[in-house]
């Protein structure tokens, strides 16, 4: 297949995410199986226009919000050169079927956004998304077979009349652990994301500090950047917590192995690739039981889910499991077991399905 695969940032943008990883690692696949890939993104400072990268033909025209007309324009003047359009949407979509009329096109929905619109966007744009604008395109899509990665937003998107969805999981760019490793002398907890409102980072930070009543030696590490990082630095600014900001991979996968307790306080998620990736080091996670990580946290086996989604509760469960240390060994080796069910070659292989199943 010849096909034209959408996604508003690739893999080396500075603001990569999950939805990056996911495309990238299923686009690289698909080459080997044979496929032929160009994708279309937005460009970003330094970013070369036009590149190869892991064989991946790489266009990159238009900013966060021009990129989906570059993309459209794109297709209107090199239509006959692809069969299938993959149209990986980040909250706003870059065509409708309607526009690639005799194409077939194949969706990627990895979460609908939803109350996320109230923390990342001002009134009343927040409300005129939430209410409206997303919904509307995302209908769009209805009669469009869709492929998602959760069962939670399978079912979200079937509540707005999505009629024929499939399910592609998540992968991990690694092999999990053999066995759960040594830990940290001192009850250690992570919170790995992105600083932004919606991850609610200052929940776990607020639970923490319940935490150490009853944990004197416990430590926090907060892993990644954004734009909370500084504000969240200046009110934290306490020695058993360390700010880590961005690191690479390898740093990653070494302070999850080496922690207890991974903490998620997410307003919502597509599935929580972080969940993954602690449980894959032999790490469980607390996670609020919202969209996506009711479905990456299997609650009182792999790890916790809070129902009231609370700074007290997500407090109290850490305290449970690291007072308690055979309980949190059980679920650590669940959690280790659980991560072995996920990879990229059998994640491609199913997209690959889909695919022959439409064509």
């Amino acid at each position: 297949m010849r096909m034209l695969w959408y996604n508003w940032r690739d893999i080396k943008n500075p603001g990569a995410g999950g939805a990056e990883v996911y495309t990238h690692q299923i686009m690289i696949r698909l080459l080997q199986m044979g496929h032929k890939i160009t994708l279309f993104t937005s460009q970003f400072p330094n970013g070369l226009q036009s590149e190869i990268v892991d064989g991946l033909n790489v266009i990159r025209s238009g900013g966060r919000i021009s990129v989906y007309n570059k993309g459209r324009s794109y297709f209107r003047l090199n239509k006959d050169k692809f069969d299938l359009i993959v149209d990986s949407i980040n909250t706003i979509p870059f065509l409708s079927p309607k526009i690639v009329q005799g194409k077939t096109v194949l969706p990627i929905v990895y979460q609908r956004s939803a109350e996320i619109w109230f923390y990342e966007t001002p009134f009343p744009v927040s409300h005129l998304f939430y209410y409206y604008l997303e919904k509307k395109w995302l209908t769009r899509y209805k009669d469009t077979p869709t492929v998602t990665i959760s069962k939670s937003s399978q079912e979200d998107l079937e509540s707005i009349g999505f009629k024929r969805t499939f399910i592609v999981p998540i992968g991990l760019n690694f092999k999990p652990l053999p066995e759960v490793t040594q830990k940290e002398s001192s009850p250690t907890i992570v919170f790995l994301g992105r600083l932004k409102k919606y991850k609610l980072p200052h929940h776990a930070l607020e639970a923490f500090t319940i935490i150490k009543e009853h944990v004197p030696d416990a430590k926090l590490w907060v892993i990644g950047g954004g734009t909370m990082l500084k504000e969240l630095r200046r009110k934290h600014n306490n020695q058993d917590i360390t700010f880590y900001g961005h690191v690479n991979d390898e740093r990653k996968y070494d302070l999850l192995r080496r922690a207890h307790v991974v903490l998620v306080p997410s307003v919502r998620e597509g599935w929580g690739l972080v969940v993954t990736e602690a449980n894959a080091m032999g790490t469980p996670a607390i996670a609020y039981d919202v969209h996506g990580l009711r479905d990456s946290v299997v609650d009182g086996e792999t790890g916790i889910l809070i129902k009231d989604r609370s700074e007290e509760s997500l407090a109290h469960a850490a305290i449970t499991l690291l007072c308690d240390k055979d309980l949190l060994r059980k679920y650590s080796e669940n959690a280790l077991a659980f991560s072995r069910r996920f990879n990229w070659d059998s994640a491609t292989k199913e997209f690959e399905r889909v695919i022959d199943s439409l064509i």
